[in-house]
């Protein structure tokens, strides 16, 4: 497929798209609000009962699918993915050691940043030996397995009637929490195993990569928001220090 003319309706950016901080703020927004949530329910036991499977299921899944799927497509932006991936993993063993001292609810194992960090540096070696998935049928693919794997971590492969169950001998294993493996003993408070997010983060990778020689359209780089621009500017930060905040603010209001 041709690149479309730059005389055309796509152009390439100068600088940041927009658009991307917008989305990014806009799913931050909704984690704070998730998060008020699930402290309101779980930690200070208030009653709020339409905030229960499958709303709260859905909710989750369309901010961290969101994140991921934009942190991959950042890679075609960023000059150096490696130290992207190293400061994204300092930060999560920040979050392991801070949630793990506070013992307000479980220690946060191997969450997002964590799966953000470890696709990002596995893209970068990828990247490295020119191997980074690229294009829209390897997005479609990697897509395809993410679904297929969703269920992964409960011992769970395929899709609705054609689910299968994983032998248990693959999650004896305690060291394998990481990769989607989970031990029987295993707790976090935020899970997100390289299997099947980061396949997620691969599908924006992909796409990404598709687009970086073409440009966007002239309407995705004209689009503003400048509240969510500067919420999605700043996502790592308010996401270290939004959950302290929320529970400082509700021991506050005395809930």
């Amino acid at each position: 497929m041709t690149a479309p003319s730059p005389a055309g309706p796509w152009e390439r950016p100068v600088g940041r798209v927009r658009l991307f901080d917008a989305v990014r703020g806009f799913s931050v927004v909704s984690m704070v609000l998730f998060h008020l949530c699930y402290d309101l329910v779980f930690i200070e036991g208030v009653d709020v009962a339409w905030f229960a499977p499958p709303l709260q299921d859905v909710w989750r899944a369309s901010i961290s699918w969101t994140f991921l799927l934009v942190s991959g497509w950042m890679c075609s932006f960023s000059h150096d993915n490696l130290t992207r991936s190293l400061r994204y993993l300092a930060v999560a063993l920040a979050i392991f050691a801070a949630t793990s001292l506070a013992a307000v609810d479980d220690p946060v194992s191997f969450g997002i940043i964590f799966c953000i960090g470890a696709a990002t540096l596995v893209d970068a070696l990828l990247e490295r030996a020119h191997l980074e998935p690229r294009g829209l049928p390897c997005a479609a693919a990697l897509l395809a397995l993410f679904l297929l794997t969703l269920g992964v971590p409960s011992r769970e492969l395929g899709v609705g009637p054609w689910e299968v169950a994983l032998p248990a001998g693959w999650y004896a294993h305690p060291g394998l929490a990481w990769l989607g493996l989970p031990s029987p003993g295993f707790v976090s408070g935020d899970y997100y195993p390289l299997v099947p997010f980061a396949l997620m983060y691969g599908v924006g990778v992909a796409v990404g990569r598709w687009f970086a020689p073409r440009g966007y359209p002239r309407r995705v780089l004209a689009a503003r928001c400048a509240p969510l621009e500067w919420v999605g500017r700043h996502a790592l930060p308010i996401y270290v220090v939004h959950q302290p905040l929320l529970l400082a603010a509700l021991a506050l209001l005395g809930v």
